[in-house]
């Protein structure tokens, strides 16, 4: 069973930082790429940030490019998303997923190549 568990979500100021982490568990996490969605209160999700399984790809959404900084740490299992220089625009409650396919390093961004999720953390920016 796998399990992706996200934290570090919370309220910031517009132009703060905060740090979200997902800890993976139940397969092998060094093989599989992983990527962050999110989604804001009436839209659909979209992709924010992937990497490969490898750590050497990454891939980010235009809006967050330059302020969001994906990367992994294979020995603890776990995906990090460093967002900084926070909008207004950015409150959603962020997801992390696991890619289904092993060994992976195109397509990050679509959303059908992934097959687990984590539960959410909800992030804030106030204005």
């Amino acid at each position: 069973q796998v399990q992706l568990i996200e934290s570090g979500g919370g309220l910031v100021q517009a132009g703060g930082s905060l740090r979200l982490s997902c800890a993976a568990s139940g397969r092998a996490f060094r093989m599989y790429a992983m990527g962050w969605f999110r989604q804001a209160p009436g839209k659909e999700r979209e992709f924010v940030a992937a990497i490969s399984w490898g750590g050497v790809i990454t891939n980010y959404a235009n809006s967050v490019k330059g302020r969001f900084t994906i990367s992994r740490d294979n020995a603890k299992n776990t995906v990090y998303l460093q967002m900084n220089s926070l909008k207004p625009e950015d409150t959603a409650v962020y997801y992390c997923a696991s890619d289904r396919i092993s060994y992976r390093n195109y397509g990050l961004d679509r959303e059908d190549f992934y097959d687990y999720w984590g539960q959410g953390t909800q992030v804030t920016v106030s204005s």
